[in-house]
């Protein structure tokens, strides 16, 4: 998540600095076109502002349907937030000897809750490492040029600014290892960590640790869990229709292959310098069209661990943070902080 208020100048020319320049050479070329009189054909205007309103209506649906999946995921991961701060003060509250057979003893009571609590952390680190893995509509799935630059924008804006190793070993430091031996082998691990919190549940109804009512209440979290889980892999695991996706470049291509053959002949009628000053307004307009759609194209996926992503690792330690003060440990990993503007 980009999270300065805006973007320097330097770090938008190198994102975009390449279409800067092949708009212009490519406009530049046109003009010598008409310069050297190779061609003369003037498209009139009015069918090319006919077609540049169209795809930009076109481009605004795209951008906003992009939108809406980004603020999904955004309302998705602010729900695990409050779930999961719910589900520790439930724990912490609930897991008593006020209903037990058996009386345990408080260093024993710890133990459980603190492994009810970690078990979820696990949950929260393997449901965002799921979410991480490269769908095949990704622009790191795709071949050539697109997926060696979508790399390098993970590397410079995305996963690359933080040390992922750390994450990579979460669900061990939270579960027990003959649970992580089990767990880790399923082909849906954080699937299994909530239907393993469900199990454990189960135990403690049969101890009287918690009764019925307390039972209920924590099932249902749990339930809530799932339904957030599986709100995010419908997001992750369903792309934005590849027909809205898609045709939206070829429209803007069609398009800025048309305006030069009408403003450049426009600007011919002013003199000498207007062939020339068509070039940098022809490219202008054509590089507000792409970037309209590269804001788009790069939104659309909200999981794909770059700069547009919705920052999880944050979230997720800052939830790690809450839970375990609840637990009242003070050795705590630290905040998650931005790095050149980008928040993970």
């Amino acid at each position: 998540m980009i999270v300065t208020k805006g973007i320097k100048f330097g770090a938008l020319l190198k994102w975009t600095g390449h279409h800067v320049v092949w708009l212009t050479i490519s406009m530049g070329f046109v003009a010598l076109l008409y310069h050297f009189e190779i061609i003369t054909v003037q498209i009139p205007w009015l069918p090319v502002s006919v077609v540049g309103t169209a795809v930009a209506f076109y481009v605004g649906f795209k951008n906003n349907q992009a939108y809406d999946r980004m603020w999904e995921a955004r309302k998705i991961w602010g729900g695990i937030v409050n779930d999961s701060r719910s589900w520790g003060m439930m724990i912490d509250g609930f897991i008593t000897n006020q209903f037990a057979k058996k009386s345990s003893d408080s260093t024993e009571i710890k133990a459980i809750k603190k492994r009810l609590v970690y078990r979820h952390l696990g949950w929260l680190y393997a449901h965002r490492n799921q979410l991480l893995v490269a769908t095949p509509w990704e622009h790191i799935s795709q071949g050539g040029h697109m997926a060696r630059t979508a790399k390098m924008y993970q590397k410079k804006f995305g996963l690359g600014l933080i040390d992922d190793e750390v994450t990579r070993t979460e669900l061990k430091n939270f579960l027990p290892q003959n649970e992580y031996d089990k767990l880790i082998n399923f082909s849906n691990t954080a699937t299994h960590i909530i239907n393993e919190q469900s199990r454990d549940l189960k135990k403690l109804r049969e101890l009287g640790l918690i009764e019925d009512f307390r039972h209920m209440e924590l099932m249902s979290l749990l339930k809530n869990f799932y339904t957030l889980q599986g709100k995010n892999e419908r997001i992750k695991k369903f792309p934005l229709p590849r027909q809205y996706a898609n045709m939206s470049r070829y429209f803007i291509g069609i398009f800025i292959m048309l305006l030069p053959f009408s403003i450049i002949p426009e600007f011919i009628s002013i003199g000498t310098y207007g062939l020339w000053l068509a070039v940098p307004i022809t490219a202008l307009i054509g590089w507000v069209y792409v970037m309209m759609e590269i804001v788009a194209d790069y939104s659309e996926n909200p999981f794909q661990g770059m700069a547009n992503d919705i920052p999880m690792l944050s979230l997720c330690r800052t939830i790690e943070i809450d839970l375990r003060e609840m637990l009242g440990e003070t050795d705590l990993p630290p905040v998650i902080e931005s790095k050149n503007g980008v928040l993970m």
